[in-house]
Order: structure tokens, then sequence, then C-alpha cells
């Protein structure tokens, strides 16, 4: 007899959340068809990504066991959890999650159809006390169409005449079938009327519950396990439409799951064959070369060939709701360009080339890349980092040099390479924002970006015949690298005393205005502290980040102040775990979970970064110190989490068992950090080659080796600098044409000259400062021809003055 249905109680249901970001496996299958992306962690899948790869479409899909005398048992929650790939670099999984009790075991084999959009489940329920009809064993499905957990609506319905699971979204559906009958099934409102509450509290699921409307929704079915059947395949098929969600998911169960695993496996199995072979087994069972590959493969897009996202999670994702995504699937230019040289350094130059192609696809007219964007280049977060808009011109190098982008293919790009050279120059070297996204100012990290890739830009364009356009680039590059030490370095501080050295590279300087001349002046406010927490001085934060001036070879290894600068960085930033040392991101970082662990909320307490080890081991190999580099290896390495997978952060206080934060261990930020993985693929790559991989060779001829200098020096209304380095030419730089009004003897004498417009739309003169004496002031002012305006306010620099100022 059927139930009559009935409207399940408690619409809309609880506010919407996401689930841990501990993943311990990723997945997709390599083909075009498939457009379906998974994640595993805590022995369950998560979230599940459909047709793109920066579109979550589920919360997780996870089993509960009900018997007698009440007995409820959850497998994530209730059950110790293990994994492993079917083999070696292939992201397909075994789990096994064994009951806390030792009630019972379930194993799952997961794998994505390469055929068609359909997750593929093979589970076997196995009792370990009792006997399988003490048993009932249910799947409970969160469905999140598409990347919001409310507004979705949930049914029981039937397709060709078997019961199947279904939800929709925001246009999209999904459809769940078992190769065992469902039995009892029932559709409901989280935290009041779906399975799991159904299940705790009267231990059986009411089948009038059979729709649930725009809501935060469950679906559950009680799967048709026996004595005789204990294994059952789950198929979660998606599509446009009910039918085709559910079409999708019969066709795959009827393939059957054995047919569908070989051809996944085939397919990863091949592309892994064609990589280097930098295979590396520190931890027993797992080739932490192959995972990191596989990871790199897995976070690729099909629809947008050459784009991947950041991470498949979110950060502190069960305490993120519809309100606040704060999800890493979406495409950052940074850590794509990362992504790239980790293909680059493994053998597959044709993926990198792929993403050099999409990255074209998404620059924005005046040249620049969004901060971050989803797949099709729509910004997401509105800032600008100039470390972003720099990034891609490396890339194309990287390609050029290797001999995959050459004559005519390097041409076609060279739009983009003008574009990008362009913004770069016309808007460096200040950054609305640092690689962490969140200061302005001049950072040495984005400062090695920005003249890397103006060198690496003009070898470029010097292969296209743009020799005019390419000097201007390495006069820039000239410029900016020899005050990099004026934005960014300090001495005589109490840092300097404390650490017993002359000096140091800060984290960040303030953007120029009159109260900033040095990083000795000004604050920084620091991001993710509360509120009048957040000024610090600029000379008190540090961060790895200037080992970046050595990674992009425009300061050597021993140069002494590097040298003094990493004596600081230990003695703030190190800290000694037990996998190796870690470093913290930079002083007073507040992006972490808080002291008593509970999750980051906007403010908190920033936690050591695994990839930052990488860094260091580059910087190590750099100097020489190759055993040194090895050693950061394994702490980088020993960071992973279960299943080999790297995360943003690990847990640096005292075991926190009820919050899942371990010593040593992965915190609850982003995991997997596709970043990371990509500066672990690198890091093998330049320890086997025994020089660093991604070091491009400009700078270090250049600076290191030729120690070119600068016979300019550049004012710009975004760097107006007071001081001019005796002997220097004085250049101005504008982004309009103008006449610059100026005297050298206090407007007793005046003389105008006229800015000339370059290839890249600035309008630059050279004043004839070279022979001024030391110590006069240079005055000047503008007429902009273009509106009939005078600026209306005088400028002045000093001759001779000090390079610091």
């Amino acid at each position: 007899m059927t139930a009559t249905p009935i409207v399940p109680p408690g619409a809309p249901g609880i506010p919407a959340r996401w689930t841990s970001s501990a993943k311990s496996g990723v997945g997709t299958a390599l083909s075009q068809a498939g457009r379906v992306w998974f994640t595993i962690s805590h022995g369950i899948l998560n979230e599940i990504y459909y047709p793109r790869v920066d579109s979550a479409c589920t919360r997780d899909l996870g089993l509960i066991v009900t018997g007698k005398d009440g007995y409820f048992s959850e497998e994530k929650r209730d059950a110790a959890h293990a994994i492993e790939p079917f083999e070696d670099g292939v992201p397909a999984y075994r789990l096994v999650n064994t009951a806390d009790e030792g009630a019972y075991r379930i194993e799952k084999h997961i794998v994505a159809d390469p055929s068609r959009p359909t997750l593929l489940q093979e589970i076997t329920f196995t009792p370990l006390k009792g006997a399988a009809e003490d048993y009932r064993v249910y799947a409970l499905l969160a469905p999140h169409l598409v990347n919001a957990g409310m507004g979705n609506t949930a049914w029981v319905g039937e397709h060709e005449g078997k019961p199947v699971l279904f939800a929709s979204g925001r246009g999209t559906c999904l459809a769940l079938a078992s190769s065992l009958p469902w039995r009892d099934c029932s559709a409901g409102y989280v935290g009041f009327s779906d399975g799991w509450q159904q299940l705790n509290h009267v231990g059986m699921l009411d089948p009038a519950c059979r729709r649930a409307e725009d809501g935060n929704v469950a679906l559950t079915g009680e799967i048709g396990f026996t004595a005789t059947n204990t294994k059952a395949v789950l198929a979660l098929g998606f599509g446009a439409t009910p039918d085709e969600a559910a079409e999708n998911a019969c066709a795959s169960l009827k393939r059957g799951f054995e047919p569908a695993a070989k051809s996944y496996v085939e397919a990863w199995r091949e592309w892994q064959a064609s990589l280097l072979p930098l295979d590396r087994h520190a931890v027993p069972g797992v080739n932490s070369y192959r995972v990191s590959t596989a990871v790199l493969a897995t976070h690729r897009s099909s629809a947008m060939p050459g784009a991947a996202v950041a991470s498949l999670s979110i950060p502190w994702g069960f305490n993120k709701g519809d309100d606040d995504l704060g999800g890493y699937h979406l495409v950052w230019p940074r850590d794509l360009v990362e992504t790239a040289g980790g293909f680059l350094a493994a053998g597959d130059h044709v993926s990198a080339l792929r993403t050099l192609e999409y990255l074209r696809s998404i620059q924005q007219p005046d040249g620049h890349w969004p901060q971050n964007a989803w797949l099709d280049g729509s910004a997401y977060w509105p800032g600008i980092q100039m470390d972003e808009c720099a990034f891609p011109l490396l890339l194309a190098d990287a390609l050029h040099r290797a001999g995959h982008l050459p004559g005519a293919k390097l041409k076609a790009f060279l739009p983009m390479i003008e574009r990008a050279a362009s913004y770069v120059v016309r808007n460096g070297p200040v950054t609305g924002e640092d690689r962490w996204e969140e200061d302005a100012g001049y950072s040495p990290f984005t400062l090695a970006i920005e003249i890397a890739a103006l060198l690496a830009g003009a070898d470029l364009l010097d292969a296209c015949g743009r020799t005019t356009e390419a000097a201007y680039l390495r006069e820039t590059a000239d410029c900016w690298n020899d005050q990099v030490e004026r934005w960014t370095y300090v001495t005589g501080t109490a840092t300097c005393e404390a650490a017993g050295v002359a000096g140091y590279y800060v984290r960040i300087a303030p953007p120029n205005d009159p109260d900033a001349g040095s990083p000795k002046d000004g604050y920084v406010p620091i991001k993710n502290r509360p509120p009048g927490d957040t000024e610090r001085p600029a000379e008190e934060i540090v961060s790895p980040d200037a080992l970046a001036l050595v990674r992009f070879g425009l300061r050597a290894a021993d140069d002494p102040r590097i040298v003094d600068t990493v004596k600081v960085i230990d003695a703030q930033l190190r800290r000694e775990l037990p996998q190796g040392p870690l470093w913290y991101r930079y002083n007073s970082d507040g992006y972490g979970e808080h002291a008593d662990g509970s999750p980051f909320d906007g403010t908190g307490q920033g936690r050591p970064w695994p990839l930052l080890a990488g860094e260091r081991a580059h910087y190590e190999l750099a100097a020489g110190r190759k055993d040194m580099a090895a050693s950061l290896l394994d702490a980088l390495e020993g960071s992973a989490g279960l299943g080999g997978l790297l995360p943003e952060q690990v847990w640096d206080g005292a075991d926190i068992p009820e919050r899942e934060l371990l010593h040593g261990k992965p915190s609850g930020s982003a995991m997997p950090l596709v970043w990371a993985h990509s500066e672990h693929i690198k890091l093998l790559r330049s320890l086997r080659d025994g020089a660093v991989f991604d070091m491009p060779p400009q700078g270090v001829k250049r600076y290191i080796e030729d120690n070119t200098l600068s016979p300019f020096r550049t004012w710009r209304f975004n760097n107006k600098i007071r001081a001019l380095p005796e002997g220097k030419t004085l250049r101005i730089e504008l982004l309009a044409a103008a006449t610059v009004h100026w005297s050298a003897d206090n407007w007793a004498t005046a003389r105008d000259s006229q800015t000339v417009e370059n290839a890249f739309g600035i309008h630059l003169v050279d004043l004839p400062t070279a022979g001024l004496p030391s110590g006069s002031t240079l005055i000047f002012t503008f007429f902009w021809p273009g509106t009939g305006d005078w600026e209306n306010v005088d400028f002045s620099v000093i001759s001779g003055g000090q390079d610091s100022q």
C-alpha cells in the first residue's frame, strides 16, 4: 500500500553549509564526455562538480547503517577510514570504512564514467557482527545545485519503471540510481525532515515524504542489500533535465562498473606514462609525484581547455554557506601559471601551452587578468594583482625558451604579450594587492615577477622584430630593479638589532605617498585581524616573499641582503614541526583558525604553509645546498594528509581531536592546494636537474653576472620619487600627453619639454638632470593639452639625494 504523499516539515531547512575541505581524494575522467569531478573525505564523496569544474553540485553523499535496538551509525562520523588509489597516478579509489565499534565494514570503489556525466560507486557491505538481515544501509545525498545549498528541489521518482532519487536547481538536475532496487526512499528538508533526522529519531524513513521544494534538501534511499546480494553500484548522473540525468545514471548502470573503471584507468595510465619519471615513494604506499601530477590534471577544465581551478575545496566549508561561498574552485591566474609550470616540469608542454592559450582568451582588453574568475573569464573578486598580470609573460617565455613556442606560434601570441607588457609598464611597479590578496604597495615578490616578466617580454618582442618596444621594457626593468632596495629594504631597526643583521626586505611597503618615503615610514593594514588591531609598521612585517628575488633571478642567493633577510625570516616565521621546518606567510597573519581551533571566520591566526617549504628548498638549491633542499622536500611531503594530498596550511598548535586538528597535520584550509602540488613537482625536477627549474635566465645574466644599472630614475603619479641619485637622468612617465614645465633654479628660469608617446601608451620625456649639482632641486608641473588644464601643483626632486629616500 503506497503512503499518501505529504509535504515534509521544516521548509526550507536549516541554513545550508558546505563540508570539510580536508579531501583525501579527488578525481575525474580524462574525457570530454565525462564532465564530472569528485572529491572524497571521511570515507565518503563530498562536493561533486558538473558540468564544469567550477560548479559544485553536491555537499556530500554517504551511507547510514541502522540495526537492532536503535543502532545508528553514519560512516563519515562513526567509522575509521582508509583510502588508496587503484594504482599510482590513477585517481580512482578504494575506500574501506570500518565501524568504530566493529559492527560492519564498507568497501567502495569510486570512478567517474568516461562515457557520460555519471559518478559510479561500487559498494560492498560486510557485517562484522551479526548477520546481513540485522542491518539496513541507506544512501544520504545532499544536493547543492549549483554552488548553492538553498533553492534546491528533491523528489522520489521513477525512470523506466524503476525508482530513482532526483534533485534540481538553477537549471541543473541530478539522479541517483542503484543496481539493487531502492527500498524505502524519502526527500526532506535538512535539519528537520531529511533522512538523517528520520533514521536517527525513529529508525525508519517516512515514504510519504516524497518531495521537498525550494530549500536545503536531502534525499535518502535504502539500498537493497541481502545476505546474497552484498554488492551494489550507485550511479549519480547529471543532466539539464531530470530525464537526461536519469538516462545517464541508468546507462552507466547498464554498462556496468568494470567496463567504466577499465576505460577510466587506461586513460590515466596512458597520460601518466607520457610524463618524466620523477617517481618518489618517501611515504610507504604513496607515489607522491604521481599524486601531484594527478591532482594537477584533475583540476583542469574539459569545457575550457587550459583552464584549471585552484582547489576542489572550500576552506572551512563546514562554516560557510551560500552567502559566503569562499570556494577555491575558481581560476587564479597566478595559481594557473604555477600549475602550467608543474606540467612543464613533468614534461607535459601540451598542457602548459593550452594554459597559455586559455589565458589569452580571458585577458582583459586593457591587458590585465582578473584577480580570480569563473571558467568563462568573468571576474569574481575585483582586485588587481600585478604579479598575476605579469606571470603569463613568464609562462610564454618558458615555453619559447623550451622550443614549444617557435616562430609563427609565438607571433600568434604577440597581441597578448604586447597588451600584458603594456599593462605592467603602465600600472607597475606598485600593486593593488600582493600575492596574498591583501595589501597594496611595493612587494618584493610582485616586483620580482614584474621585473622578470618585463625582461622575458623583451626577449619575446625581440623574437618578433619589435626591438624598440623590447628596449623600453628592459629600460623599465632596469630602473625598477635598481630601486627594489629603496622600496622594500630597511636597516637599523629593532628587528635588525634582535637578529644581528644589517638589514632585511620587508613583506610589503606602503604605496608611495607624502607620508611614506621609505619602508621605514608608514603602516601596513594587516587583513583578517580584529577591528582596531590591523595597523602594523611596515618595517616590522617580514615574509618569505623576499626569496622571490632569488627564485626569479634578480639577486644572488649569497647576496648579503638576502642572507640577512633569511636570518630574520627564520627568527620570526620558521616553525619546527614533526615533518620538519615550515614557514608562516608573514608575522601577524590572520588567515587561519583561531587559537582555540575554531574556523577562520574573517579573522584568525595564520598557520604554516607547506608550499613555502618548497619555495625555501628552491632557495637552498640556488645557494648550492642540495642536501638541505632535499630535506625540505621531505618536510613538504610529510605535510600531506590522508591519500597524499597537500594542504594549504597545517595545524601548529596542540592536538584538538574534536576539531580534527592534529599537530603538524592539515588544518581546515584548502586541501588539496594545486599550487602546492605544482611546487612539489617543480622541486622534484629541480633536484633532478641540480638547478632551479623555473628560474628565468634573463635577470641572472643582466643583474647578477653583468651588474647592469639604469641611467634613469622614473617619476610617475604612482611613484613620486623625491630624490634623484647623482648622475641619473629623470624620466617623467605619464598616461596622457603633457608639457612638462620645469625649473632647476626655483623658477628664476623655466623650460618646457614635450612628452612623446611610446608603443605602450606611455607619454615620457627625459629631463637633462645628469649634470645637475648635488643638492639642487628640480621643480616641475604639467600642462595637459588634451583638456587645456594646468596641474596646479608643483612637484620637486632633489638631485644627489639618498637613493633610500
